[in-house]
């Protein structure tokens, strides 16, 4: 969900709710009450199920598998801030993975790692794409929406006037003025009217606004043009300016959901938006964020860890409490969603304990299934043996 995190990740429960990174999808319902607590160690673990005990297909286990080996080096490589593995934990599961064989994946996994309980394992999960959209690297006619690259003006400053004793921690995002003065950066209404327009920062053109809206909120995408060429855009910036949910908003108004005929679902506000234009128009302008985008080259879009996602094997998490590459069971409400999932992502409304956005890939499926995921159920993290032993003696 970071973006490189894909923010991600939205749309619907990050519609509703501010979120950011590779945006989660889900229907607008509450995630559920998260505990107080820095993260799973201090939350509390308890032992899970035997892995032999769960119901794991081997192909399921096998395209983990897959995925574990990609993001390996992350959790040897990163100190761990859930509190739960340390660096070293990581070397034994990471060596055998490397030449184990795909047809004997869930042997892997049962030998290597112990499941466990974070909290009280209530898990909640949306879910995330990558959404394809009519456009192109270079603008064409009916092509005339820009995506934009980091702007050079664009940089973390002090504003003038804040005082010395609030300048803790980064700088927020801004830009500076030809006299050197920095002032926050352009709102989302700001680069609409055209404020970075002839600046040579174009590194695409999409047909649709509303679609592109919602390819900003995923954070990342393919652009595709009328002669079938694909340009995959991600994450690169953020002007600086605070994620709105579009959703709540609609929904507070009375323009989505009961009494009305649009469901409260991803497809639902972009129906809406389309069917009202102008109103649409100033709706999308409340959400002043704006997302700078870079050209990805090779098979996927990135996550927050730096390394690319994979369709039904990817999933953000927050990392206090899941480390970066740890396996993940999920058993839920949602049947499509159970499973094994590898931690390769985060976003900004992916928060708290047992708190998961699945990722679903590109097209039409994986569109459908993310802009309705909103899955309950209980949630296992495989911990190496080595820290699930020091957790759990």
């Amino acid at each position: 969900m970071t973006h490189s995190r894909l923010l991600l990740g939205i749309v619907a429960i990050g519609l509703v709710a501010a979120c950011s990174s590779i945006i989660p999808e889900g229907q607008p319902q509450q995630p559920p009450a998260i505990p107080v607590a820095p993260n799973a160690a201090s939350l509390g673990v308890s032992a899970g199920p035997a892995f032999d005990s769960l119901a794991i297909s081997a192909v399921d286990a096998s395209h983990a598998l897959d995925a574990f080996v990609a993001s390996c080096h992350v959790p040897q490589r990163r100190d761990d801030v859930s509190g739960l593995t340390r660096q070293g934990d990581w070397a034994e599961p990471c060596d055998a993975a490397a030449n184990w064989r795909r047809d004997d994946a869930r042997r892997f996994f049962g030998s290597y790692f112990t499941p466990v309980v974070v909290g009280d394992g209530q898990g909640f999960a949306t879910g995330y794409f990558e959404p394809q959209i009519v456009g192109s690297a270079t603008r064409r006619p009916g092509l005339d929406v820009p995506v934009y690259a980091v702007p050079h003006d664009l940089e973390r400053c002090w504003r003038d006037g804040t005082p010395m004793s609030q300048r803790e921690g980064r700088a927020p995002l801004s830009r500076r003025t030809p006299d050197g003065a920095c002032v926050p950066y352009y709102s989302r209404a700001e680069i609409d009217d055209g404020a970075l327009a002839g600046r040579g920062l174009e590194i695409g053109w999409a047909a649709d606004p509303v679609e592109f809206f919602f390819l900003q909120i995923q954070g990342s995408g393919q652009l595709v043009a009328p002669d079938g060429q694909i340009t995959r855009i991600g994450y690169a910036a953020q002007n600086g300016k605070a994620y709105t949910g579009i959703g709540r908003l609609m929904r507070e108004r009375g323009l989505i959901g009961p009494g009305t005929q649009y469901a409260t679902s991803m497809q639902g506000i972009m129906q809406y938006l389309r069917d009202h234009p102008a109103q649409g128009r100033a709706i999308m302008r409340e959400n002043e964020s704006w997302i700078f985008f870079r050209v990805l080259e090779g098979p996927g879009p990135i996550g927050s860890i730096g390394v690319p996602v994979s369709a039904e094997n990817s999933v953000a998490v927050d990392p206090g409490f899941v480390p970066y590459g740890a396996p993940v069971i999920l058993d839920l409400d949602r049947d499509e969603a159970d499973g094994l999932w590898v931690a390769q992502d985060t976003g900004g409304a992916i928060k708290g304990a047992n708190r998961f956005d699945t990722f679903w890939g590109a097209g039409t499926r994986a569109r459908d299934i993310a802009g309705g995921m909103s899955g309950r159920g209980r949630a296992l993290v495989l911990l190496p043996r080595e820290a699930a032993n020091r957790l759990i003696p």
